[in-house]
């Protein structure tokens, strides 16, 4: 991570021109009397899809939260009529966004041209 300040983060996840919705998914305790917060995910809504701004969680073992969050986009996306999920940034080398290539069909910006990846070129 860098070294953003609260000016940085107000810019990038508070002032933005599109509507954003900070999404809490918390693990209720079988009586409903308390919560744990599991995950938190950032989201744009834009004319015709929805983009993964930022997700950030605590890693449990043998949990998935990043593909979770992402089926949940999905069908958040089909409630509103929306037709895409942006999946954000992809480091091909950084083993935590490998979940993202799981996710087909997808298609990829690259020098301003989007083309569609298959699960080949994605390994």
């Amino acid at each position: 991570m860098d070294f953003d300040n609260a000016e940085h983060y107000v810019e990038f996840l508070v002032n933005t021109r599109v509507d954003s919705y900070m999404i809490e998914f918390r693990e209720e305790v079988c009586d409903g009397s308390t919560s744990t917060l599991r995950m938190v995910s950032i989201v744009d809504q834009l004319s015709d899809g929805l983009s993964a701004v930022y997700t950030f969680f605590e890693p449990l073992g043998g949990q998935s939260y990043g593909t979770f969050n992402v089926l949940w986009q999905i069908e958040f996306a089909q409630t509103l009529g929306l037709a895409y999920v942006y999946l954000g940034y992809w480091i091909q080398t950084c083993r935590k966004m490998s979940y993202k290539t799981r996710f087909q069909p997808s298609e990829l910006l690259s020098h301003g041209k989007w083309t569609r990846a298959d699960q080949n070129s994605l390994c």
